[in-house]
C-alpha cells in the first residue's frame, strides 16, 4: 500500500488548487488514501476564504479515498502539522506530507514511496524531502543533507518521533555542542536565529524545531537533485515578486533514480547549496527571510546541514 498523503490547507484556494493538479497528475494519486486537514479561520475575514477552500477539498476525486478533517477553530499551522503527521504515522507508519503552496511534480509520488521503502530501516535516515534548491551547478541524483525539512516531504513514525516541541532544549543544546555555525549552513541562512525567534514567541515554527532537532541527532534527510516540489507560495498573496523567483525552478521534475549512496551528508550538495544562499544580496535574502516569516510560520527550505 502507498503511504497516505497529508494536506494541509487554510485559506488560499487558488494555491489548493494547483496543488491538487499536481498531485492528480501523479500516477499514484488514484492508489493513496489523502487526508486534508482544513484549519479554521482565525478571524471573520478569513472566513469566506476558508469556506472557498473548503468547498474545493469538498469535492475531490481522483484519490483511493478522500478524508477532509474540517476544524472549528483556528490551529494555526504549527499545530495543525505537528498533531496531523502524528495521527497518520501512528496509524500508518509513514506519511507524505504537502501544504497548500507546495505543488508536485508528475514522479513526486512515485519517488517519495520508493524512497520510504528503500530508506524504512536505515536509522539514520529520518525523512525524503521533495524539493532542491536551482542551483547553478549539477547536482548528485540524490544525496543527504544532515536534519530535516518541510517543503513537500515524508517520513516514518519513528521518523516523527525525533521531533521536539520544545524549542528551548533544542536551543540550549544546539549553543553547548557549538554547532550554531554549521546550523546556519555556515552562514548562509539565519535558522538560529529563526530558532531564537520561535523560542520568544516571535514565530510559531514547527519547522525549525523538526530540522533542529533531527540536525542535533546527526541524522539525514534524502533530497533530489531534480527537484520534485515548486512552492508558490514565497509571495504571501498569490503573485510572485523580486528575487523570491531565486526559489523557483525553470526545469524541474524529472524522474528520479533511487541508487544506493554513501549514508552521509553530501559535501558537494551542501556547498552548492551554501553558495546560492550567500549569492544573494544579504538585504534581499533577509527580505525574503522576513516575508517568509510573516506569511508562515515555516522556514523558506530545508537545506539544513
Amino acid at each position: 500500500m502507498l503511504a497516505p498523503i497529508g494536506l494541509f490547507v487554510y485559506k488560499r484556494p487558488e494555491h489548493t488548487a494547483q496543488v491538487l493538479e499536481g498531485l492528480r497528475n501523479n500516477r499514484e494519486a488514484r492508489e493513496s488514501d489523502l487526508f486534508v486537514f482544513a484549519d479554521g479561520a482565525k478571524d471573520p475575514r478569513a472566513s469566506d476564504m476558508v469556506s472557498a477552500v473548503r468547498a474545493l477539498v469538498r469535492q475531490l476525486t481522483g484519490f483511493r479515498s478522500v478524508t477532509v478533517v474540517e476544524q472549528s477553530v483556528n490551529l494555526g499551522l504549527a499545530r495543525s502539522i505537528v498533531t496531523g503527521v502524528a495521527d497518520l504515522t501512528k496509524r500508518f507508519g509513514r506519511v507524505i506530507v504537502l501544504e497548500d503552496d507546495v505543488v508536485p511534480a508528475p514522479y513526486f509520488l512515485q519517488y517519495m514511496n520508493a524512497a520510504l521503502d528503500k530508506y524504512e530501516h536505515v536509522r539514520q535516515v529520518v525523512s525524503i524531502h521533495g524539493y532542491s534548491y536551482p542551483v547553478d551547478r549539477s547536482l548528485p541524483e540524490t544525496f543527504f543533507l544532515r536534519g530535516a525539512d518541510c517543503w513537500g516531504w515524508a517520513t516514518w513514525e519513528r521518523g516523527w518521533r525525533v521531533f521536539e516541541p520544545d524549542g528551548a532544549k533544542l536551543l540550549a543544546r544546539l549553543s553547548e555542542s557549538g554547532l550554531s555555525h554549521a546550523f546556519d549552513l555556515d552562514g548562509g541562512y539565519p535558522y538560529t536565529k529563526m530558532l531564537e525567534d520561535q523560542v520568544a514567541g516571535r514565530n510559531d515554527s514547527w519547522a525549525i524545531r523538526w530540522h533542529a532537532a533531527a540536525f542535533l541527532e546527526g541524522l539525514l534527510t534524502l533530497y533530489p537533485g531534480s527537484s520534485q516540489v515548486q512552492n508558490i507560495g514565497t509571495d504571501g498573496s498569490g503573485t510572485h515578486g523580486g528575487r523570491a523567483a531565486n526559489f523557483l525552478h525553470a526545469s524541474w521534475g524529472r524522474p528520479v533514480r533511487l541508487e544506493d549512496i554513501p549514508i552521509q551528508e553530501c559535501r558537494r550538495a551542501r556547498k552548492a547549496f551554501v553558495h546560492m544562499l550567500k549569492s544573494l544580496r544579504p538585504s534581499l535574502a533577509q527580505r525574503i527571510w522576513g516575508r517568509l516569516r510573516r506569511m508562515t510560520d515555516r522556514i523558506p527550505t530545508g537545506v539544513e546541514g
